[in-house]
């Protein structure tokens, strides 16, 4: 890759020990590094879904489709370039981001940039779509003993650093989806851990489908983005099958 760049989807490796664990001092004897906290969260973390998707892997804000979106949205995208810029303190104070408007405005393309910010700080993060999460919890019921349970599912979701929720209020609303989801986010919000998410619908209507006490929680942890413009899909015509 060019200028050195490391792959996001690649282990995280300490750019001062170069994954050692140890660096010398002015002696030069070797001390530990103090990458060991990194080391231990991300062990934390594992069994979590922290991959950035293909489709976003190169997004920048130097880059098409965020500097269209920097000029329709403005002062959207320069809110999260402050974020991402001072990941490190916001995670550490547990802000998150909502962002939050009409399909295809690119929402999950900017809680992308954030998620990225913060695996290059080496920060542990977990980005799941709704619907796909609440699947892999229920799957979680049928594991056995040689796999991940609910409970340390559960408490992975709860301890990494960020957790990137796209497309929050598609999911099918039943009271188990209910529960689970002020569950996770309860638990998050006592811990002051931060929450990036995306949702085409607004505060009423989400209320609705989550619950009051659940946004009122996500309201009370994050900066609330609204991102307008047309949908970036449309320009793209169906391709027929058939030719």
């Amino acid at each position: 890759m060019s200028g050195g760049a490391r792959d996001r989807n690649e282990p995280w490796v300490c750019p001062r020990c170069e994954g050692a664990g140890f660096v010398l001092d002015s002696n030069d004897e070797a001390a530990p590094c103090d990458c060991h906290d990194v080391r231990v969260r991300r062990a934390r973390s594992q069994g979590v879904s922290s991959v950035i998707p293909k489709r976003y892997r190169g997004v920048s804000f130097e880059r098409f489709p965020v500097t269209e979106m920097a000029i329709g949205n403005p002062e959207v995208v320069r809110a999260v370039r402050r974020f991402c810029d001072q990941v490190e303190e916001r995670v550490e104070d547990g802000r998150g981001l909502w962002f939050m408007g009409d399909v295809g405005t690119g929402k999950t393309t900017l809680a992308m940039l954030v998620s990225k910010a913060a695996l290059d700080a080496g920060r542990t993060v977990a980005i799941y779509s709704v619907p796909h999460l609440l699947a892999r919890i229920r799957d979680t019921y049928d594991a056995d003993a040689r796999e991940q349970s609910y409970i340390e599912f559960f408490r992975r979701l709860v301890e990494v650093d960020l957790l990137h929720l796209d497309d929050l209020g598609t999911e099918k609303q039943t009271d188990w989806v209910l529960e689970q989801l002020y569950s996770l986010i309860n638990q998050r919000y006592e811990e002051q851990r931060s929450i990036v998410l995306t949702t085409n619908l607004d505060f009423e209507d989400l209320e609705r489908q989550i619950g009051k006490r659940t946004v009122s929680r996500l309201l009370e942890m994050t900066d609330q983005l609204p991102v307008f413009g047309a949908d970036r899909r449309e320009p793209y015509p169906a391709r027929s099958a058939l030719g």
